[in-house]
Parts: C-alpha cells; structure tokens; sequence
C-alpha cells in the first residue's frame, strides 16, 4: 500500500518526483473523455520507467490464441486494447542535452489532477547535465466538449541563461503495446503529412483495419506574441514531425500550444479521415487554448452537478468517491451504444477486451443514477446487438436451440477470454445480464424494454441455463457441475451456490417477462416465439422444474449458503492467519496452493445475498457474512464495495467504513501492488454503490425508492444527488438527522427510514 498522493477534496496532488512511482502515477493522472484519453505520460522525453499508453474508444487488435487441441470451442483471438498514435509528445532539446527527468537533476516537481475542471497539470525545475536550470509549467486535457480534440500548453522558462532550444512536436504511430510479443506492433500505415505547422499520420491496425487519423498542430508564443522560430520537416514510417528552434531567454517564459485531432474510422469514413481531422484540428486551433479549456470545463461543471458526492469531515474519504466519479465518467459517457466500459478504460492494456461482466452488475447502477436513462439502456441495447454472437459463443460449446453464454470478455460480442477457467466456468456472467435488465427496469420503470429488447436476451439466457444444468440421479436434484464462480480462487467446482442461484431467478423472471409482454402485445410475442422456434409449453415446464429441484447447497448447523461442494473440507482459517509477507495471494502463492486454501477473492456468496437482499432477512445475510468476510481477501476489485453495502445493512459500521476506504482508494493507495497496469475503473462504480446503497441504503422496491441513511463516525454529514424516474433527490445526512428534498421533477412519495413521506 503506498501513501504518496496528498489528500485534497478536489485534486490529485503528488510533490516531489519518485521514478519508482512513476507507473503508478501514469495511471492515477490518466486523462480521457469517452472518445480518446491517455496516461500521464511527460510531455518532453523520459528515458526511465514508463508505460507510455494512448488509446482510442473500440480500437482493438485480435491476438492469436493457441492451444491443444482438446479445448473445442477456446476462443480463437484474446482482444488487445491497443496502444494507439501518440500525440502529447513535446521533446526540448537545448544545446547538446535533452529535457529528459530521468538524467536531470529534479526539484519542486508536482503534478495535480484538477478534477473539478478536468484538467492535468504538472511543474518542475530542471538541471541539465551542464547546469542549465529550466522552470516547466504544463497543462493537458482532453475535451469533454468535443470528444475528438485534445490540447497542451506547455510553458518553459530559463532560469539562469538564455540559448537555442529545439522543439520536437510530433505524431507517432511507430508504438508499441506493454503486452506485445516480442515487441510485435499493431499499426500500419496509411498515409502521412508534415509542413510547416502541421503534422498528421493516417495508421490502420492489422487485422481489424481500423483508421485512426492523428493531427496536431501548434502555436510557440512569448509574451503573448507568436514566434515563428526556424522549423524542420522529418517524415518516417508511421511518424510525423516539425523542429521548431527558437530562442529561450533569460528569464521569460516561452509558451507552447499544441493541439491535436483525433479521428477514428468508427465516425468518419476511411477515405476522408485524414481531411476531416485537419479541419477539427484547424477549427480547434482558432479556438484557442482558453476556449477549449472554458467549453471543456462548463461540461465538467455541469456532471459534477448531476453527479458529485460531498463528504464533510473526511478530506481522504471524499477525495476517494471523487476520484472514482472523475474516472468513470472521462471514460463512458454513453452517446454511443457500440462502446462500452474497459476495466482499465484509458488509463492502461491490461485485461485486453472492452467488456466484462463489471459492467452489468457495477456500472449500471451508477449511470442509472447519475445520467439520462439513455445511458444505462444503451448499454443493455450493445448486450441485445452482440445476442446471435452469444448464441454462436454457446453453439461452439455444443449448445443448441437458441441457447446465449455471453462472452466473458468482447469486444463485439465474440469470446476473446484465453483462460480457460474463465471462458469456460464462469458462467455467472449470464446472470449478471438478465439481472441488468431487471435493474433496469426496476428503476427506470421502462417496460416497454422487455418488449423491444429484453425479453429476447432473457430466453437466450434461460435457454443456457437449461441445458447447462444437470438432473443428479443420485440427489433427485438439478445440480451445476464444473464451474468458476465470482470467486476466482476456486476453479472447476460444482455447484457454486452463487451461479445456481441466479441461473433459478433467471429462469423465474423470464417467464414473468414472457407474461408481462404477453399481455402488453400478443401480437410481438407471438411473431418473437416464431422467430426463435420457442416451445413455450415444452421448455417453461422444464425451467420450473429446475427452480423447484435445484440443489442449493447449504450447512443448516452453520445457517449458511455453502459457496460450492467440499468447501468445508478446507482448513477453514481466516485472513488473520495469513502474514503481511504473503500477501497478495495471487503475486506471492502458486495457483495450487491459492485453489487449495479457503481464502475467496472476492464476494461470491455474498455477491448473491448482495443482488438479491429482498429475498433474505438480516440474520441470514449476518450468519454469511460473518463466516465468508473473514476468508475474504478482497484481491479483486469488485469486492469491497459489495461489503460495504452488506455491511451497512446489519450494522457493522466500522467494517463497511474500513471497506468503503479499500475500495475508494484502491487506486489512489496501491492497496493490491497493481496500479502501475491502470486503474479498475469498472470497480470504481461500486464506490458510487458503497455510498449510495451503503451508507444511504437506498433500494427500490415496487417502484418506490427507499432510504435508510446512516453517517459513518468519521464523518461530520455528506449528501449526494440521484436521479429517479424524471426527478432529482438530493439527500442530506448529518449527525442528528436525514433530509430528502425534491429538487425537480413531479410530487413523489419516497420511503425514509420506514416511514412513507410525500415530497413536493
């Protein structure tokens, strides 16, 4: 766990520079806005440890996967997330050396993330290896008002002499992703263009083919005053540049404006990409630095009203939720429904493929919440267009009949998961999409969802469960064999009560569904039943026959849920146990011996307990916590906040406090020794979540929504915003009372501490 980033409630603040931290800090100090983003990668040269990442929304790259021959139907491609043409870069030259931090001596470095305002900005002195000392101020954004356009000022001033420098402003798409074969790269050419002013690289990706154009242009001025300076062209395979050289006096700052265009086959036909980039960048460069900054920060402003969480008293847990609010939405902004949301979003490669099944059970809620309702639905319609793809996904795993398994990982809805256990068992995935749309609908009251989309998906997904569950002879029970529940430390188990018991509701609220749309229109379910060959009478009466024979594993001495067969047959030991030196488990223990242990990831029976808390009172949910949370390593992401949640719910205030810190700083801590490889941007949701649901305790039960705030002792008061069905709550909570208030919409009765209350 590290400790260097300064608590501030609206900065990300790191003074004084640690090339051992420098990866970290790359991630932390990520930029994005749904389109494009990139780490925090120095503007001039840094010759030390970097992991240099910028990227471009649905751009991807199909690596070969290969194996024996035995696994029919492994996925035949892991999805990268590539590395895309890097446009930040400024190199300074002056004299024979380089501005380099990795060979300069460095003083009064600091680097803030502003996240009201959306912007990085970073300062330093350096001494050159002959003794020059320069003063740089930069600042970066990538605009949330044009999701295509990114800018720099960058500000240098001599300190103790006056010299020509050379000024490198560059596109390069000669890159190279962290996770590469061999250094094996993914980019071709296309075409490319350099004059004075101007440098532009068109690359495709190999074997996808997509386009992505790269523009930057710049503007050197001193004193307000533009200085043309001496420029150079050099033009290389996939690389782009001009030299600038000018000269730095004494004293004065010399700034630099570089702008930067970035377009993508996605939004612009192939054969006018490279036009229609130089004509956004020429439009952004009119703008002007301050323009830009000025349209790009009333959009921030505008989602920090909708969406901001104020905690009063606790400076570390309020910079925490902000951190993870800033995150996620730089990286979804949900006008797109052919997107998603990539675990590590712009901030790194790792995890390779754009969608998990975080998004579903983590990120919904927030954008449901926080955001047009557009938002949440568009990302339940990118699971409705990829339904033939997971039909197809089933049918090389030998299912038939319209039977769906979603991808444990896409891109466009093909499996590109090369971990056999994942692809493979961890089914549980499915659940978590018919209870997104569930969730959904729960909140936003959209029916009509199950009638254009939903119901289909649910059958698809039923169809699955059906085939995949097993009638034990020897039980007189359905059982589920060979799977991986959340819980990645246990891998080929049978009958994960977790997955058994979400397949069970899946099943009960497809049929529901059926009849809900039944009786809205006859007409579309009868021309949907055709279309997809459904017997209803044959298979419902098989689905209602699992849900009432299904093995759910249980120790009744105990009062608890077993979390799959034998899982009492291991030394049952807790965290406690373990030494500071083991952890984390995965980066100091074989696999063997991880399998072996008792220890669990993340929440897994709890996760159910968690998504289905109606159905279980407080004792139930007690008994399991109080039996799993002790084996809980919480080396997944995902898993604090849902024991924040569970926590809250039966009073463990301190527990879900120490686990609300985990999962809100993750990141900003280094809590699992990861944050080098980017941030877990899905899991930052369920920070939202721990607030929200936690703390707050909000639900929604038969269309009313329901609080049962309480305040952490650490804090003073918070308060947060939800939006709910065309209104706007705001909720206060302080020590000696709770406030809801109606900030618009029509007169509503909400549900406050048991209580019925009519606001207007």
């Amino acid at each position: 766990m590290k400790n260097y980033i300064k608590h501030h409630p609206w900065q990300i603040v790191e003074e004084g520079f640690d090339a051992h931290l420098n990866r970290i800090s790359e991630s932390l100090f990520s930029l994005g806005n749904g389109r494009m983003g990139q780490r925090a990668n120095f503007e001039e040269k840094f010759s030390g440890d970097t992991h240099q990442g910028t990227y471009v929304a649905g751009v991807y790259y199909p690596d070969k996967t290969r194996v024996g021959w035995w696994k029919n139907g492994y996925p035949e491609y892991f999805a990268k997330v590539l590395n895309a043409p890097s446009w930040t870069s400024i190199g300074i030259k002056i004299g024979k050396h380089e501005l380099d931090l990795a060979t300069c001596k460095v003083s009064d470095f600091k680097r803030t993330l502003d996240m009201k305002r959306g912007l990085l900005h970073r300062s330093f002195i350096a001494t050159l290896p002959d003794g020059k000392k320069v003063q740089v101020d930069a600042q970066r954004f990538c605009s949330m008002a044009d999701g295509e356009v990114g800018a720099i000022r960058y500000a240098i001033t001599p300190i103790n002499f006056s010299a020509s420098a050379a000024i490198t402003l560059s596109v390069d798409a000669d890159v190279v992703n962290k996770d590469s074969n061999y250094d094996e790269k993914f980019w071709n050419e296309v075409s490319k263009e350099a004059k004075a002013g101007l440098a532009l690289v068109t690359a495709e990706t190999k074997k996808t083919f997509f386009h992505v154009a790269t523009a930057i242009t710049y503007s050197i001025q001193v004193a307000g005053k533009v200085v043309k300076g001496k420029v150079k062209i050099t033009k290389r395979e996939k690389y782009a540049d001009n030299v600038v050289t000018i000269s730095l006096k004494k004293g004065m700052e010399t700034v630099i404006y570089k702008y930067a265009a970035v377009l993508s086959s996605e939004n612009h036909p192939k054969k006018k990409l490279a036009e229609s980039a130089k004509k956004k960048l020429k439009a952004a460069a009119e703008k002007g630095f301050q323009k830009l900054l000025d349209a790009h920060v009333a959009v921030w402003a505008n989602i920090w009203l909708k969406c901001d969480i104020s905690i009063e008293g606790d400076v570390a847990a309020q910079q925490g939720i902000r951190f993870n609010i800033f995150q996620l939405m730089q990286t979804y902004t949900g006008d797109d429904a052919r997107l998603n949301i990539g675990p590590k979003g712009f901030t790194g490669e790792k995890y390779g493929g754009s969608t998990y099944w975080d998004t579903e059970a983590y990120c919904l809620p927030f954008y449901l919440g926080t955001s047009d309702p557009k938002v949440a639905r568009n990302l339940l319609v990118y699971r409705y267009k990829h339904l033939q793809r997971a039909i197809e996904n089933a049918g090389k795993l030998g299912f038939t009949n319209g039977a769906a398994l979603y991808p444990m990982v896409t891109m466009n809805g093909e499996e590109c998961h090369n971990e056999w256990e994942i692809t493979f068992e961890e089914i549980h995935r499915n659940g978590a999409i018919a209870f997104a749309i569930f969730d959904y609908i729960r909140y936003t009251g959209d029916e009509d969802y199950l009638i254009e989309y939903g119901l289909e998906v649910l059958i698809g997904i039923s169809r699955f469960w059906s085939q995949r569950i097993t009638f034990s002879t020897e039980k007189q029970q359905y059982v589920m064999l060979g799977v991986t529940g959340p819980n990645e430390y246990e891998n080929n188990v049978n009958n994960n009560w977790y997955t058994s018991y979400i397949a069970c509701w899946t099943l009960e609220y497809t049929q529901h569904a059926l009849e809900y749309v039944r009786k809205k229109d006859t007409a579309k379910v009868t021309k949907l039943l055709a279309k997809i060959k459904f017997n209803e009478s044959v298979e419902t009466a098989r689905w209602k026959d699992i849900r009432t024979k299904m093995y759910l594993g249980e120790d009744k001495q105990r009062g608890i849920y077993l979390q799959q067969d034998g899982f009492l047959d291991k030394e049952l030991l807790t965290v406690k146990d373990l030494r500071k030196e083991d952890r984390p488990l995965n980066q100091k223990w074989s696999w063997d011996r991880i399998l072996r242990s008792c220890f669990i990831k993340q929440a897994d029976v709890l996760q159910g307990l968690y998504l289905f808390d109606d159905r279980f009172d407080d004792e139930t949910i007690k008994r399991n916590f109080d039996f799993y949370e002790p084996m809980t390593v919480h080396e997944s992401s995902l898993s604090p906040c849902v024991h924040v949640i569970l926590a809250s719910r039966i009073g463990y205030k301190e527990k879900a406090y120490e686990m609300y810190l985990r999962t809100s700083r993750l990141d900003l801590d280094d809590y699992n020794n990861d944050t080098e490889d980017g941030c877990h941007i899905t899991s930052m949701a369920g920070t939202w979540m721990s607030v929200i649901k936690g703390f707050g305790g909000m639900r929604v039960k038969d269309g009313m929504v329901h609080f049962s705030p309480y305040l952490p002792d650490q804090w003073k008061s918070y308060s947060f915003r939800v939006d709910f069905r065309g209104r706007v709550l705001r909720v206060n909570v302080m020590r000696q009372k709770a406030e809801v208030q109606l900030e618009s919409g029509e007169p509503m009765e909400i549900v406050l501490n048991g209580a019925k209350v009519q606001l207007s």
